[in-house]
């Protein structure tokens, strides 16, 4: 009998039990859990870097159009048209967030029931079925935030600063650099009057503002956000 023959399980017992022991406590640091959390660190930072690239470009972009919009007689519009392409790039990049939260979730997931506890067994772990959790994530992967609040992360982090700057040279650009001609009038775009513009901008830098800072319940696991870090400050520095 050859070893392939011998080797053979026609009842598949052997591949349900696959994978069994692999991330038993005694396997310590060099066993496939911190192989696994090495391979989610390196998923998470390209992911995290795609955003980064993202950024750059919207910035990049922002400023050739803001150095242009106030050379010579350029229409105060090209600033606008710098605000379309801000919001492109928002929503490639909350896209782009959805993925990378898929990917830092299961590192948090590891280092919050797997590495806290190595460090400190003194406290319970925070999640007790996060090994069925990670398993499903694995077997059937799902985005875990909403398109809105990956639109509500960027906002905050990144977006919401870089239209305001837009808004401001907008402001500039239709009053102390068209002289002879008042606000409405100034911010007219062809046909379009200019109060018709104002508002749709108005209307605009407020949607994304109820977007950003709406009440809800955030779902991207251990994110850590400006009210965290606040939070965190102000406590040490009452320790101090």
């Amino acid at each position: 009998m050859s070893d392939d023959t011998a080797s053979f399980d026609p009842t598949g017992e052997t591949e349900r039990h696959i994978g069994r022991g692999m991330f038993e406590e005694e396997m310590g640091p060099g066993s496939s859990m911190a192989h696994l959390y090495r391979g989610e660190v390196h998923r998470m930072k390209f992911w995290r870097e795609r955003l980064d690239r993202t950024t750059n470009w919207a910035i990049t972009i922002m400023a050739a159009i803001l150095t242009w919009a106030f050379t010579g007689n350029n229409p105060h519009y090209i600033v606008l048209i710098g605000l379309a392409m801000l919001t492109v790039f928002l929503v490639i990049e909350a896209r782009r967030y959805r993925g990378y939260d898929l990917w830092r979730s299961r590192v948090r997931l590891m280092q919050e029931n797997v590495f806290a506890n190595a460090l400190d067994a003194s406290q319970d772990i925070s999640d007790p079925h996060w090994r069925r959790e990670l398993s499903e994530d694995y077997r059937q992967p799902k985005i875990k935030i909403s398109f809105e609040e990956a639109l509500a992360h960027r906002l905050r982090r990144v977006y919401l600063p870089l239209m305001a700057v837009l808004l401001a040279a907008w402001v500039v650009r239709i009053t102390a650099f068209m002289p002879g001609t008042d606000w409405p009038a100034s911010a007219a775009i062809g046909a379009v009057p200019g109060l018709v513009v104002s508002a749709a901008v108005v209307a605009c830098f407020v949607c994304a503002a109820v977007v950003s800072f709406r009440p809800r319940t955030w779902k991207a696991n251990g994110e850590l956000r400006l009210t965290d870090v606040d939070v965190w400050s102000d406590a040490e520095g009452h320790n101090d």
